[in-house]
């Protein structure tokens, strides 16, 4: 997958309402567009790409490098797939709607008469990885699944930093997750680099295997090994005394682990009261005791067609927006009854773009400009 950079700063307010509901309909002309040429997990695919996805809402119109992209991006898809027969589901968004998204998955299962059991454990641990085994300093607040009945998923979901005001955009895809627990995402877009405890680094394998074990031990043992350390000195960017593991805090969540005997790092994770501050805890208790030490590496590693709400790089064109609706809707329409040479057409200028992208890439020139 390439590999990039984007500035995602947080920005107040919201969408003018009548922008949203072009974005609605433009997202609706681009996707039945795509669904003539490409099958559903396609389009998965691309949203699971942080790239695509991000050129994918700046031709939308919304701000070419907001945090809001990614809110608004999501949720005028969301409204375009509901009039789609498609075979392509969205639930979740932001803040309380995130919650109901597995009353939302159950629903679409309900209607379409499938087992989505394993698409809501998906939701839920992607959202316990990126909030608690990824401790990168961003808090979830935005959280939408991409679903087809045949089981492929994507998820795409942003956390915030409010304190140097960035945001973070996590992407998954079924067809490359192997392991949820491990190097799991397709990748992450942001600016605003950390030193987190990633305990889903290839490099903390022996950490999470230790932290599953700490936790199907008896918890009286556990605490009673911790009252012994008086201090642990790590690499200058953490420093951590026996005093910081609150004990008190811990015996609960400990207790509670025990109880259910998790086989394995992802069992932990999934245990309902195990949050953060537990799994850095373990994370910190099996390097004190076992020396197996966790990852501190940060895993995360264009404006365009139609302008920006608040007039950057410039204002929204209303009229060329509408034309670009209506040349879709003909594009699709001729494409149904046989006639895709309007697709086609899109097809080579995406071709000719792509070229001249490489080209200036190769002459040092701005990438995406």
């Amino acid at each position: 997958m390439r590999k990039g950079i984007a500035t995602l700063p947080l920005h107040w307010g919201k969408a003018p309402r009548w922008l949203f509901e072009e974005m609605k309909k433009l997202s609706l002309g681009l996707m039945e567009a795509m669904l003539v040429e490409y099958p559903p997990v396609k389009i998965l695919e691309n949203l699971s790409d942080p790239f695509w996805f991000q050129s994918l809402g700046c031709i939308l119109g919304f701000d070419w490098h907001s945090s809001g992209l990614t809110t608004t991006t999501m949720g005028a898809l969301k409204e375009a797939f509901k009039k789609l027969d498609g075979d392509i589901y969205i639930c979740g968004g932001k803040g309380k709607t995130s919650l109901k998204t597995p009353d939302e998955i159950r629903q679409v299962g309900y209607k379409k008469s499938i087992d989505v059991n394993s698409l809501i454990y998906t939701s839920k641990m992607t959202a316990k990885v990126d909030n608690s085994a990824l401790q990168d300093g961003y808090s979830i607040y935005h959280h939408t699944i991409i679903f087809t009945s045949k089981g492929h998923w994507s998820v795409v979901q942003q956390g915030m930093n409010e304190k140097n005001r960035m945001a973070r955009r996590y992407h998954w895809f079924s067809n490359s997750l192997k392991d949820y627990t491990c190097e799991p995402h397709k990748g992450i877009i942001t600016d605003g680099f950390t030193d987190p405890l990633n305990m889903v680094s290839v490099d903390s394998a022996g950490a999470r295997e230790v932290s599953a074990e700490l936790a199907a031990e008896y918890p009286e043992k556990t605490l009673t090994e911790l009252k012994k350390i008086r201090e642990l000195k790590l690499p200058s960017r953490h420093y951590i005394i026996g005093s910081d593991l609150n004990l008190n805090k811990l015996k609960k969540p400990l207790e509670l682990a025990f109880k259910r005997q998790p086989e394995n790092f992802e069992a932990l994770l999934g245990i309902k009261g195990v949050g953060p501050a537990t799994i850095r805890s373990l994370a910190l208790i099996g390097e004190l005791l076992y020396g197996e030490k966790p990852s501190f590496k940060d895993p995360a590693r264009y404006s365009f067609a139609h302008g920006g709400k608040d007039g950057i790089p410039y204002p929204v064109d209303r009229e060329n927006y509408t034309r670009s609706i209506l040349y879709l809707k003909k594009a699709v329409s001729m494409a149904k009854v046989g006639d895709s040479r309007k697709l086609k057409l899109l097809k080579r200028l995406a071709l000719i773009d792509n070229d001249i992208n490489i080209e200036l890439k190769g002459k040092g020139g701005k990438y995406g400009k």
